[in-house]
C-alpha cells in the first residue's frame, strides 16, 4: 500500500487482487501512463524480493473518459514485467463490468442476458412447482442478479434502464403465467416490487444511511459532506437539517453520476420522515413505502 501511495496513485485491495488507479487531464495522459508503469515496476521489484509473483496475464488496463473524449485516450500499452498490456474497452471488477466510456452498456447487457437465461430455466419447471416456490426461485436467481451492484447504475440512459425493466416485467409475467403483452403494472404492484429506477434509488439511499452510521466503507463516507459539518453554513437553515452538501459537477454524463453527487441529491430529495429513521430496518421500511408510492403514483 505504501509503495502505491508514495507513487501518487490510489488503490483498492481485494482478497487476491490489487486495483491501482489515478486521474489526469486529457493533455497529461502520457504522464499518468508513465506514473502507473513506474508504480507497477516498483511493486514488481518488491514482490520479487519477497518471493512473490505478479501475474501479468491477469493484469488489465482501462482508460475511462466520457464518450466525447474517447479519441483523446492513448492507445499505447502499459508495460508490466516483461509484457505490454493493451488497454481494454471494458473490465470486470467484483462482478461489475466497467466500460471505458462509463456508459455501463456491457454490464447491463451481461446482466440482462444472464437474467433471461435464468428465467428460461425457471419457466421449464413452472408447472412443477407452486407459486411461492416460483417466487422464491425468481427472487434468488433473477432479482439478486438484477440488483447486484445496482448503485453504480444511477444516472444511466433511459434505453439501458428499459432493458433492465424488461427483466422485471418478464419475471412478473412468469410468476402469474401471463402473456408477453399483458399489462404488467398491476402484477408489479401485487408483488410489491419497485421498478428498476426506484430499486437503484433504494440501494443508493441505504448506502448513504450506512455511511451516516459508520457501517459503510470509509472511502465512501469520505465522499459525503453533511451540511451540519460545513462551517460556511453555520447560519443557514440547512445547517440544522439532515441534508448533504451537493458538489458541483461539470458533466451530466459522468460527474452527475458520481457517488459524491448522485447520493446527496437523492438523499436531499427524500422526506424528513424517511431520513430521520434511527435504525436500518425502520429506514428501509419507510424508504420502500415512499419509493413504492412514487413509482406507481399512489
Amino acid at each position: 500500500m505504501k509503495l502505491v501511495m508514495s507513487s501518487g496513485l490510489r488503490l483498492h485491495l481485494y482478497a487476491d487482487d490489487t486495483q491501482i488507479y489515478g486521474f489526469s487531464a486529457p493533455t497529461a495522459t502520457q504522464a499518468l501512463l508513465d506514473q502507473v508503469a513506474a508504480c507497477v515496476s516498483v511493486v514488481w521489484s518488491w514482490m520479487r524480493s519477497n518471493r512473490l509473483q505478479l501475474n501479468a496475464d491477469k493484469t488489465e488496463a482501462l482508460w475511462c473518459a466520457p464518450a466525447r473524449q474517447q479519441q483523446l485516450i492513448p492507445s499505447s500499452p502499459l508495460f508490466v514485467c516483461s509484457d505490454n498490456i493493451v488497454p481494454s474497452k471494458h473490465v470486470r471488477d467484483l462482478g461489475i463490468y466497467i466500460d471505458s466510456d462509463m456508459s455501463m452498456k456491457t454490464h447491463v447487457s451481461r446482466t440482462v442476458s444472464s437474467c433471461f437465461a435464468a428465467l428460461r430455466q425457471i419457466k421449464s419447471i413452472r408447472r412443477s412447482v407452486s407459486q411461492p416456490v416460483l417466487l422464491s426461485l425468481v427472487s434468488s436467481l433473477v432479482l439478486s442478479r438484477l440488483d447486484y451492484g445496482s448503485t453504480v447504475l444511477s444516472g444511466i440512459s433511459r434505453q439501458l434502464m428499459d432493458r433492465l425493466q424488461s427483466v422485471l416485467n418478464a419475471a412478473a409475467r412468469l410468476i402469474y403465467s401471463r402473456r408477453k403483452y399483458d399489462p404488467v403494472t398491476p402484477l408489479l404492484k401485487e408483488l410489491h416490487w419497485l421498478r428498476v429506477p426506484e430499486r437503484i434509488k433504494f440501494r443508493l439511499a441505504v448506502l448513504v444511511f450506512k455511511c451516516r452510521n459508520n457501517t459503510a466503507p470509509q472511502y465512501l463516507a469520505d465522499d459525503l459532506q453533511w451540511a451540519a459539518d460545513d462551517d460556511s453554513r453555520m447560519r443557514l437553515r440547512s445547517a440544522a437539517s439532515n441534508k448533504l452538501v451537493v458538489r458541483r459537477s461539470r458533466l451530466s454524463t459522468a460527474g452527475d453520476r458520481a457517488f459524491g453527487v448522485a447520493a446527496p441529491r437523492l438523499w436531499n430529495s427524500l422526506p424528513t420522515g424517511v431520513t430521520s429513521a434511527r435504525t436500518l430496518p425502520v429506514f428501509k421500511k419507510h424508504l420502500k413505502t415512499h419509493l413504492f408510492n412514487t413509482s406507481y403514483n399512489l
